[in-house]
């Protein structure tokens, strides 16, 4: 049995975990390139080895620990006990903090319980505003220069339930009025110029049976409209009614003839952001890989040595990780059916994620560069917390067929809020996650 439940259980924790141990191929002060990239085949996803083979450069240092946000701990100690699973994998009695912090390789859900930890993980709880995140999105045979580049202004979160730090706490009253669990907002966007505007939301419903609710707001008809869940797997959704590179058949938009290049879809942003119940789980296992989980550049850096589709250098260490495949259900009608996760046992965020099209063909690669300090930057102002957390400061989304690259930069490097990350601060709430919102700062 692992355990990962911190404080009163700290030294069992160590005595089963420790610390992962770096394979004999590498060592503290190495550096990975595209010309010694076997050394680490072994301990990269297939899909992350082949962004290193295109030369993302890899710093190895120690491996060091992470540790949960105090009051995420004390919220895991108090209603953890409680949490059950249903035959079907529907998460039963949740409050707040980690639901499954004893986790049993020989339990038949494990799987399924490490993906309701990762959706319950301890980067934020209650709400975070992620501000002037940019994506840049790169072709094959980029030397530097994105095809094209996208500034959002906001990416946040609300949260009814499991809340521990912000009022009202554990539960916002909304939850049992509207029967949603979490409200998403990506919006507007402030460039390119013609996708000024530009904006989704995304409900999360506690029913397992209600399908996310989605809303785009597009600038040129200046309306809001319903898009159907599919859309969300695929491309497109990044970017619904204009299309985009790395659409379902890896072509060039919907229509075959748009110019915007960005390859992630709405149901991969940190990794994985579908819905949990609309995907069975496979438990392929514990393995000590490479991850960069104490990255010391933030804002993050443009890779230098392959045109700059990845970020890097960066620093990489072993770490313990749960391996999971995540296989869409039937009637889901997922653009990409099959994922195979690759989640942190401390910090329970996605470090890589290999995606595969519907013939098993390893198609897209995630790769996810964390961070684990008091504030995102280090000349932060306002976003200073009173201990150390945890931060994402980029995501590589390639699209291994087409080479096409989309670099997500948390802050960007052009932000004017480089700040960036405001977690558990209350920056946002459910009145800025509506259609109304929605549109009134697309029409700004």
């Amino acid at each position: 049995m692992r355990l990962s439940l911190p404080v009163s259980a700290l030294s069992m924790l160590v005595i089963l975990v420790g610390t992962p141990r770096l394979n004999a191929q590498v060592r503290p002060g190495d550096v990975i390139t595209k010309d010694n990239a076997s050394k680490v085949q072994n301990l990269l996803s297939p899909g992350n080895l082949v962004m290193v083979q295109q030369g993302m450069q890899l710093n190895i240092v120690a491996s060091d620990k992470l540790e949960w946000p105090p009051p995420y701990k004390a919220a895991t100690e108090k209603y953890s006990s409680q949490v059950h699973l249903l035959p079907d994998g529907t998460l039963q009695n949740y409050v707040a903090g980690q639901p499954f912090p004893l986790l049993d390789p020989n339990d038949p859900q494990i799987a399924t319980k490490v993906l309701w930890n990762f959706s319950f993980r301890p980067l934020y709880s209650d709400d975070a505003d992620l501000r002037d995140a940019e994506v840049a999105n790169y072709t094959a045979h980029a030397n530097g220069t994105p095809v094209d580049f996208f500034t959002v202004g906001h990416f946040a979160f609300y949260n009814n339930i499991g809340r521990i730090e912000v009022p009202p706490i554990p539960t916002d009253p909304d939850a049992a009025a509207s029967g949603i669990r979490f409200r998403f907002a990506f919006y507007p966007l402030l460039e390119p110029s013609l996708l000024r505007g530009f904006g989704m939301i995304r409900f999360r419903h506690i029913d397992p049976k209600i399908d996310d609710n989605t809303w785009i707001f597009q600038p040129g008809t200046r309306r809001v409209r319903r898009e159907s869940p599919a859309i969300l797997s695929d491309a497109i959704g990044m970017l619904a009614g204009f299309g985009s590179h790395g659409s379902t058949g890896g072509g060039y938009g919907p229509s075959g003839g748009t110019a915007y290049a960005s390859v992630i879809d709405p149901d991969s942003y940190f990794g994985f952001a579908a819905k949990i119940e609309e995907y069975n789980y496979k438990y392929l296992g514990e393995k000590d890989m490479l991850a960069c989980v104490h990255a010391k550049n933030s804002p993050a850096a443009a890779c230098p040595f392959d045109g700059g589709r990845s970020i890097c250098p960066e620093n990489w260490e072993m770490r313990h990780l749960y391996v999971v495949e995540a296989n869409a259900k039937p009637g889901n009608d997922s653009v990409i059916p099959r994922r195979v996760l690759y989640i942190d046992a401390e910090g329970w965020f996605i470090t890589a994620s290999d995606q595969y099209d519907r013939t098993g063909k390893l198609w897209k690669s995630i790769a996810t560069f964390d961070t684990y300090r008091d504030r995102p930057v280090p000349d932060a102002k306002v976003a200073i917390y009173p201990y150390k957390r945890m931060f994402q400061v980029g995501l590589v989304d390639e699209d291994l067929t087409s080479a096409g690259t989309s670099v997500v930069y948390m802050p960007g490097p052009e932000s004017t809020d480089h700040e960036c990350w405001y977690i558990d601060m209350g920056m946002v709430d459910n009145a800025f996650m509506t259609p109304d919102a929605l549109a009134r700062a697309g029409s700004q």
